[in-house]
Order: structure tokens, then sequence, then C-alpha cells
């Protein structure tokens, strides 16, 4: 049976995503016909891009499952006309991407590079880094990403602390739960990674309070979503020095406008949203492996919790 595949997602995608998709469809010995201008009422799936062509589901009367693009399924989660199971993406190339961005500014901070990187101005004023065994990292958001940075650090030699709403076993990690958790999550945070999804629960949740918990002189890490971060509050916390510097990568808009203020102080780096992309290939991996999956009546992989946003 010939399966019609729609390919949601913004024009430029098409041709980078195309042949990796029909090539990982072959080898999965799902026959497809993929295109990204099937009729509604023909779709058996779609792969989807949140800033793509779709955005309204009902016409697709005999859609299966819509399988994701993006780590992130805030904007569609919540989508009154999607009924159907639907998939984010978590493949190899995206997580490998994240780990290694993570880990190149964990120890960028914990080496204290950045005054010998921007300044050459002839002075010379050694300062010895303590080793990673006596640094504190903790990660706030432990699903695959997450995970998969904080065993790194751990292996690494850090003082790895993780945080989530849901119990979660990691070897070398400290793993810590609820509103206490995240006290104490936050206390010991020389450095700071922000790896959660942006639901209600999520939005601001490094605000005012959170960051007066950690400790003076601590520095923030964010390739996970801007909504996280109170961006008054972390500037506020910024121009009093309590936190020394953060390292931004997403914004509630991007990309982030010209006048806005992390821009120009100067103890903010931003980055433009590239922490971790998906790679074509993988991706087209998981994608045909899912609906390979889902023919054969097996459940879908990174089947997204509507109830939990993510």
């Amino acid at each position: 049976m010939t399966l019609n595949v729609l390919f949601s997602a913004p024009s430029h995608r098409w041709h980078i995503y195309q042949r990796p998709l029909e090539v990982a469809f072959a080898s999965a010995g799902v026959t497809v016909n993929l295109s990204g201008d099937h009729a509604p009422n023909s779709v058996d799936y779609i792969v989807f891009a949140p800033n793509g062509p779709v955005d309204d589901f009902s016409a697709y009367s005999r859609l299966k499952a819509v399988l994701g693009l993006w780590a992130g399924v805030e904007t569609v989660v919540s989508n009154p006309t999607l009924t159907v199971p639907m998939s984010r993406m978590v493949d190899t190339g995206l997580r490998d991407g994240m780990v290694e961005w993570v880990t190149g500014n964990v120890l960028r901070y914990h080496l204290g590079l950045d005054p010998y990187i921007c300044t050459q101005d002839g002075s010379w004023n050694p300062v010895i880094p303590p080793l990673a065994r006596d640094r504190r990292v903790t990660i706030l958001g432990l699903g695959e990403l997450g995970s998969a940075c904080a065993s790194a650090l751990a292996r690494l030699n850090f003082q790895v602390s993780g945080w989530a709403r849901r119990a979660r076993g990691i070897e070398g990690v400290t793993c810590l739960q609820g509103s206490d958790g995240l006290d104490h999550a936050l206390s010991r945070a020389e450095i700071l990674v922000l790896l959660l999804p942006n639901t209600p629960v999520t939005t601001n949740i490094l605000n005012a309070s959170a960051l007066a918990k950690m400790p003076k002189g601590a520095r923030i890490i964010n390739p996970g979503r801007g909504p996280l971060i109170d961006d008054d509050a972390l500037l506020a916390s910024l121009n009093t020095g309590h936190i020394a510097h953060a390292t931004l990568d997403v914004f509630r808009v991007e990309p982030l406008p010209k006048d806005h203020a992390y821009w120009a102080h100067p103890n903010v780096t931003v980055t433009p949203h590239l922490a971790a992309e998906t790679r074509p290939d993988s991706a087209s991996q998981i994608i045909a492996e899912n609906i390979r999956r889902f023919e054969a009546g097996q459940p879908l992989k990174f089947l997204v919790d509507r109830g939990a946003g993510y």
C-alpha cells in the first residue's frame, strides 16, 4: 500500500528534506507518495513544522498521525483541530549538537575564557579555575536533551544536578524534583543550563525570586526556550552583578529585535538559535521509522503528551 505523506514546512526546506526522506522511507520499507501539495482528504501522515502552511487539521479526514520536525511543539499542542497522535522530533543529530553546544559553553564559563578571548590588551592576569570536580552545574529539564547534556558533563567530572517535574535517574547526576528540589537545584547552580519545554508551568520559571536563590556570580546558559526567562528580572540581576553573565540562544521574539537590551548588555552573549538544529538525514530516519511502526500497529516513539504540553 502506498501512503500519502504531506511535507508541511517552509518551502525552502522541501529541497533540503526531500531526498533524505525518500532514502529513509525506502530503507524502512515504507512505500510513500511524498509531496508538499497533497489534497487534504488524501493525506495519511503529515511531516510538520510549526511555521509551515498547515495550521488547521480539520480538513485532513483520513489523517493518522503528525510527525514533528522540531523538538518544540508548544505552538501546535493546544490546537483544537489536531485530534490525531503527534510525535516530536528527538534525533541523534539534534541531541549531539545540543550536547556539544552546551558542553562548549559550560567549559567556556568554567575555564573563564571570555576575558582572554575578548580582550588582548597586554595585561598578564592568570586566573586559575577550579577543577571540574569542584564546579557545580545545574540543568533544569531532564528530557532527552537535558539528560544527554547532564551525562556528558558528569563524565567530565562536573558536579551535576538536574531538576525535572518527574522523577529521573541518571548515573553521576543528582536528580531533583518538586518545588523544594527546584530551590536546591538553583541554590547550587554556579552554571545553570535551561533545557525545559515551554509550557504554562515553565513560563518565567527563571524569575526574580528564582534568580535570587542562585549563588552570586552565577552564569546562565539558555538553549531551551525563550519564555523560560523573565527578561526584565534577568536584566535587573545582571545589572546588580548577582548574575555575572548569560549566554542566550533562544528568545520570546526571534530574530531578537535589534533594539532589545540584550544586544548591548556587556554581560550577555546572544547567539542566533543555533544550539541544536534538526539534521535532515537523521531526522528523516526517525520519521520513516515512526510511520513504519504506526503502520505495524506499534505506538509512535516520542509521542507528545497533550496534557503536559510536550
